[in-house]
């Protein structure tokens, strides 16, 4: 069976040739999530999900990528979504979100706060307690934006607290 990474680099130009970004791709028992979203920030539908999912699937089962029986799950990526990039912890700078990190710092696994964007490497949340959490990207094994009035207010994953459009 391929690693979550080589299906990535497998359907990611099929994904991107029906016009869609590939957010993720995760195995969860015999379960294959992928996530997507539009370039533009519109939101992905349910015919824009199954016509992925028929292209992905026809795909995979051709490759053989997926030993053995397996589901595959398509979705938008959603209000609250991943953040797997680097360049995502810039695009989405000013909102609120989550991280988990291994090994931990400092003692800590679990951080929330607002999204100071990338530093050298670094993920900055501002916390709540007016420290700046200071995250190095490959620690990061979780991460997502964290659901908010703000958020939806916004139209985000489109655009930024700002009202800037995103950076490309």
């Amino acid at each position: 069976m391929a690693s979550e990474s080589e299906i990535e680099c497998l359907i990611g130009p099929v994904v991107e040739a029906l016009g869609f970004r590939l957010v993720r791709v995760k195995m969860l028992a015999r379960t294959l999530q992928v996530m997507a979203e539009r370039g533009d920030g519109t939101p992905v539908g349910l015919d824009d999900c199954a016509a992925i999912s028929r292209a992905v699937g026809a795909l995979l089962d051709v490759e053989d990528a997926v030993a053995g029986p397996y589901r595959l799950e398509v979705s938008s990526a959603g209000i609250d979504r991943p953040l797997v990039r680097p360049e995502d912890f810039d695009r989405f700078a000013g909102f609120e979100a989550m991280a988990r990190v291994e090994p931990p710092l400092d003692g800590q696994r679990r951080f929330r706060g607002r999204l100071e964007g990338m530093a050298r490497g670094h993920v900055r949340l501002a916390l709540k307690d007016g420290r700046i959490a200071s995250l190095p990207f490959e620690a990061i094994v979780e991460s997502k934006l964290v659901a908010s009035d703000e958020l939806l207010r916004t139209g985000a994953p489109r655009q930024g607290p700002g009202g800037e459009k995103e950076r490309e």
